[in-house]
């Protein structure tokens, strides 16, 4: 007896495939696997830091590396428990956020002031951009000796520094940011006749505001190597000053206290302000973190 069987096509199976999978994929299904996901993700952010610090020890304790350039983190930790007992850890901590803040706050609001006036017009922006963009080159640190002149050696300079690199970086993102937005958006703002303040409070500002929570949580991080650096050169008291005194003194396991916590000042920052921005800009929520498509 012949089989009378028929095979669909390749194409038909691939749609009913294609439609059985999307008609599985439930709610309740795409939230498991969401948390699933975050899971993994959390398991691998944590497990990274924590395989480092395994084989950093495993290599200083059994002389694969020099003890005394790399101590193994266990000495890390008896340093930054002293350090946390005397309260100097605190002392520098507050120290280098306090003028990282600073700095940042100087920053930030002249960064996004010159940043709206140059997307905003091009009359200004064939002005100052040649100049700008001039001085965007120019490393910091070789600025920061005029302004220890024009300061003095007080924190007015190393907070002056730091605002003027984050500047940079706010103006940038901000420019960009106003200049991508669409067409589309400034004629919806021309279809119901909205003046210039009714245009830019309700169409430009909440479509540049994504991009430049984004070049704000850049402006931090920079903000934090800026502060190192001023404080390698000019301070007393700092995370900066703590990993350039401990080198001095050849005191390894001091210095990578201060490294360490620099580096957690930097995440902390950093996440501060991408959790601002997901509170305040919930519509961009794919852009601002990224969004959710796998490159591999």
């Amino acid at each position: 007896m012949a089989d009378t069987t028929t095979v669909a096509p390749p194409d038909e199976q691939t749609s009913g495939r294609l439609v059985r999978r999307e008609a599985s994929a439930t709610p309740e299904r795409a939230a498991v696997r969401r948390r699933r996901r975050r899971i993994v993700e959390i398991v691998l952010g944590f497990g990274a830091p924590v395989v480092l610090f395994v084989v950093w020890q495993v290599a200083a304790t059994s002389g694969a590396v020099n003890p005394l350039f790399f101590p193994p983190p266990t000495e890390v930790w008896r340093a930054a428990l002293q350090l946390v007992e005397s309260g100097e850890l605190f002392d520098h901590l507050w120290a280098s956020l306090t003028r990282v803040l600073i700095g940042c706050a100087m920053g930030v609001v002249s960064g996004v002031a010159a940043g709206i006036a140059l997307g905003a017009s091009r009359w200004v922006r064939a002005t100052l951009e040649p100049l700008l963009s001039a001085l965007y080159t120019v490393p910091k640190l070789a600025i920061f000796p005029l302004l220890l002149l024009i300061f003095g050696l007080t924190d007015t300079a190393l907070n002056v520094a730091i605002g003027m690199t984050v500047f940079f970086f706010m103006w940038v993102s901000t420019m960009a940011a106003f200049l991508a937005v669409s067409p589309g958006h400034r004629e919806v703002a021309q279809s119901f006749q909205a003046g210039p303040w009714q245009s830019f409070r309700h169409v430009l500002l909440p479509a540049a505001l994504p991009q430049m929570f984004i070049g704000l949580r850049m402006s931090v991080s920079v903000a934090v190597l800026m502060m190192v650096g001023v404080e390698f050169t000019q301070a007393n008291k700092g995370i900066g000053y703590l990993i350039w005194y401990s080198w001095t003194l050849f005191q390894a396991p001091r210095m990578y206290v201060g490294i360490v916590a620099v580096a957690l000042m930097g995440l902390l920052l950093s996440n501060v302000v991408k959790w601002v921005s997901l509170l305040v800009l919930p519509w961009a929520r794919v852009e601002i973190e990224g969004g959710d498509r796998n490159l591999l």
